[in-house]
């Protein structure tokens, strides 16, 4: 299996952010414990300007809602498990400089967290379809 073009989205809300319409950007930034300061620095907005109503700046919610998709697909990863995502975006990995995945949003490395998890699920959908294929009968191919 190849990954696709279309496995940056995550198969399920697994953390109940919603999308389109029904997404809560204020769930996301409370998962994270994300604070004003923090929200503006990644959607490069003013403090000030941080809202969670429906007057929230175009550049938060976009921010925010690529967010919650990155942490989906994480949870995607542990089957929806939402203890083990918060433990993994909690913990300090030595893959990431010995930061938290979720330190890494907070301090605005947002994008180098997506890119590393977008190719570590690439290369776990490689892996994984490999071992379907290699496990599969002879009368399977």
């Amino acid at each position: 299996m190849e990954p696709s073009l279309f496995s940056t989205i995550p198969a399920r809300d697994a953390l109940n952010f919603g999308y389109g319409p029904s997404f809560d950007p204020k769930k996301v930034a409370d998962w994270l414990d994300l604070d004003k300061r923090a929200v503006s620095r990644l959607s490069a907005v003013s403090p000030s300007s941080v809202r969670y109503d429906s007057h929230i700046p175009k550049a938060v919610r976009d921010r925010l809602e690529e967010i919650g998709s990155i942490v989906n697909l994480v949870a995607q990863v542990f089957d929806g498990d939402v203890g083990k995502t918060a433990l993994w975006f909690r913990s300090t990995n030595p893959m990431l400089g010995d930061v938290s995945p979720r330190d890494m949003v907070r301090l605005g490395r947002y994008e180098k967290l997506r890119k590393f998890i977008c190719a570590a699920m690439a290369s776990h959908e490689v892996v994984k379809g490999r071992s379907v294929s290699s496990n599969a009968s002879p009368s399977e191919h």
